[in-house]
């Protein structure tokens, strides 16, 4: 099995439709995307989506986010999703490596991610990339809609 794991730049049918297959299972609150909202996402300038594909077929996402600031160029790995029936295959290490490997293209000198303790699996990864728990809180501002 061979994972690809590439840059996707076009909102088509089959990144529709990936999205509206792996969204949901990231979040349970997350609304569908259309061709219009995946259009938008790709032409931020602070993101870089990623999507692995095995055998064609779209089995994960990766949203590399970076911008730069006063202190250099911050990167964040935000919304990153596996196929349930996907999972343990080295998808989520394939993805997040790239997403290494163009923060550090980009100058980022550190790439910055959190991760819910009830997803077990992925934090091992993470652990086993190199990534290191930081003693740092996280605060949220809930906007009202």
């Amino acid at each position: 099995m061979s994972v690809e794991v590439a840059v996707v730049r076009e909102a088509n049918d089959e990144l529709v439709e990936a999205f509206a297959r792996l969204l949901p299972q990231l979040s349970s609150t997350a609304a569908p995307l259309d061709r219009e909202a995946v259009g938008r996402l790709l032409a931020s300038d602070a993101n870089t989506v990623l999507v692995a594909r095995v055998e064609g077929e779209a089995v994960g996402m990766l949203t590399l986010v970076m911008f730069p600031l006063p202190s250099g160029v911050r990167a964040r790995i935000e919304d990153v999703v596996v196929d349930e029936a996907a999972r343990g295959l080295g998808i989520g290490g394939a993805l997040t490596e790239e997403a290494l490997r163009l923060a550090d293209a980009a100058g980022a000198r550190t790439v910055d991610l959190t991760s819910r303790p009830s997803r077990q699996a992925a934090n091992r990864l993470y652990e086993r990339l190199g990534f290191e728990a930081r003693d740092s809180k996280v605060y949220r501002f809930v906007l009202k809609r």
